[in-house]
């Protein structure tokens, strides 16, 4: 759990970054979720667009991802949203080592 300084930082990050990938009217897949897991475990923080077609809000596209993945919801805005998962690779732990998370 992030608190709202570790968020605030993140937010920050997460500002120059791309959208990794869409989710669309087939909604939250396992095939977007894999995706998402590899992009999360390589760049600890993702952005991710929620196209109009998807029949779902941004923060309840956000939340599902987050709930599957593990991972915590930083930002929702619009139809972006930003998630961030520490991760297992301790040579990939670039974001988290710099906020001092686990």
């Amino acid at each position: 759990m992030l608190n709202s300084k570790q968020r605030a930082a993140l937010r920050g990050l997460a500002n120059s970054l791309q959208s990794v990938t869409q989710i669309g009217k087939g909604g939250v897949s396992d095939e977007v979720c894999r995706s998402i897991d590899v992009a999360l475990e390589s760049h600890e923080l993702v952005k991710l667009t929620v196209l109009e077609t998807a029949g779902l809000s941004s923060r309840e596209a956000a939340d599902a991802v987050s709930e599957k993945l593990g991972a915590d919801v930083v930002s929702v805005i619009g139809r972006k949203f930003v998630l961030f998962r520490v991760s297992s690779k301790e040579e990939n732990r670039k974001i988290s080592a710099e906020l001092k998370l686990k």
